[in-house]
């Protein structure tokens, strides 16, 4: 008997894991709650929110599950790795306090000083503080960052100082406090390591488009495409990344009453071949997950199961040699509040030729009276995997030619800085 899986969101990252999962030899079923379109196309789905822990854990018991693999970060803030462990169910997924790194900026970034990890200066500023003294010290670019969980949405960079002050005084009514780091020049890139008191491994370190527009412009979004592996993470990169960053963090997180396990987002800046730490997640980015889980040739839930249950150490994954691009398509009006409910028609199947292949991430998908529609901002994505990244690219955007959506938009530079 294979095994049976749970997935808990509704996104992209969500419908990723589902088809990585249901390609592993050791699973027969996998679940996704709530999921989407096209995880009800090749899963199970349940009607239950991703931040309901009760209902979360009663679903796992009922479906009589092996392990259960946590998507987002509320439901991880809010103690979903805790209930099900404490019945018996294997998580993959933090506990409550671990996923404080993602929680908490300020808890984050306590963390990163006290093991001397490379980072950003930062400032905490109260209505007590003196915010034009603050906002003069580093100067422009400010990065102000909320301490709270924000949909990613919680963080302003900008050279305007009036906007600077106007986004902190905000932060500081409605929060209390609000942190002014000081900026990181360099590139971006992030490094996903799975991670349990056993041991640690870095996937294939990956570099997404946080901005709408093309050439990096305009507002940010929760990612309008990604791509791994990132050549800007060299050989020389990762081994500092690993000794400077990661491996500080294991020992400090392994060495926890209740050891933390899951997968560390590790979001870097790298500036002359030397990372520091934008920011910590507790989860798999998105769309980072669509990009690295492909890459990943061993047995999916075999590595997920092992974090879940402290073992990682005897079980570590392979890797192809392959490279991943996707492509997000977005809803007319985002990064804004998108328009909803829209037809999405056209060509939506896998594809396989010599090159190599190329498919759809569903992400805001649902179905109305057996009409495949948006339901969300980034609606889904177009993923290509070759044996190049030219090729990986030419395939998704190949993939995405197919689809229709009125209104939408996406990126046609995904990739640039590597191409």
């Amino acid at each position: 008997m294979g095994r049976t899986v749970l997935i808990v969101g509704g996104g992209g990252r969500e419908h990723a894991l589902a088809i990585g999962l249901l390609e592993s030899e050791s699973v027969d079923a996998v679940h996704v709650a709530p999921g989407n379109a096209g995880s009800a196309s090749i899963a199970i789905n349940h009607n239950v929110s991703a931040g309901d822990v009760g209902g979360q854990v009663e679903l796992a018991q009922s479906l009589g599950v092996d392990l259960v693999v946590v998507g987002p970060e509320a439901p991880l803030v809010g103690g979903l790795s805790d209930a099900l462990r404490s019945v018996g169910i294997p998580s993959f997924g933090p506990h409550a306090d671990g996923a404080m790194l993602e929680g908490s900026k300020d808890f984050a970034k306590q963390v990163m000083l006290k093991l001397n990890i490379p980072t950003a200066g930062v400032q905490h500023l109260t209505a007590e503080t003196n915010l034009g003294a603050a906002v003069d010290r580093w100067g422009s670019p400010w990065v102000i960052k909320r301490d709270v969980l924000a949909g990613g949405k919680g963080v302003v960079v900008t050279e305007d100082r009036d906007e600077a002050l106007d986004f902190i005084r905000a932060s500081i009514e409605s929060d209390g406090m609000v942190l002014l780091e000081e900026f990181l020049s360099g590139e971006e890139a992030s490094m996903l390591v799975m991670m349990d008191e056993s041991g640690f491994v870095a996937l294939p370190c990956s570099q997404d488009h946080k901005r709408v527009g093309e050439g990096d412009v305009g507002l940010n979004t929760g990612g309008m495409g990604a791509y791994a592996p990132a050549p800007v993470a060299t050989e020389a990169v990762r081994e500092r990344a690993i000794s400077e960053i990661v491996e500080p963090m294991h020992a400090h997180l392994s060495s926890q009453e209740i050891p933390y396990r899951g997968c560390l987002y590790v979001g870097l800046m790298i500036d002359d071949g030397a990372p520091s730490v934008v920011e910590y997640n507790v989860r798999f980015g998105d769309p980072e997950t669509q990009v690295t889980v492909p890459l990943i040739s061993s047995d999916l839930c075999e590595l997920l199961l092992a974090v879940a249950e402290g073992r990682l150490s005897k079980s570590m994954p392979t890797f192809s040699n392959n490279h991943a691009i996707t492509v997000v398509l977005a809803a007319e009006g985002y990064p804004g509040p998108p328009v909803k409910g829209r037809p999405i028609t056209g060509d939506l199947s896998d594809f396989t030729d010599s090159v190599g292949r190329a498919f759809i991430h569903h992400a805001g998908t649902g179905t109305s009276e057996g009409t495949l529609i948006s339901t969300g901002g980034r609606v889904l994505a177009a993923t290509g995997i070759a044996s190049s990244l030219a090729e990986a690219r030419e395939l998704a955007y190949q993939k995405l030619s197919e689809v229709e959506l009125e209104g939408a938009h996406f990126r046609r530079d995904i990739g640039h800085r590597a191409l």
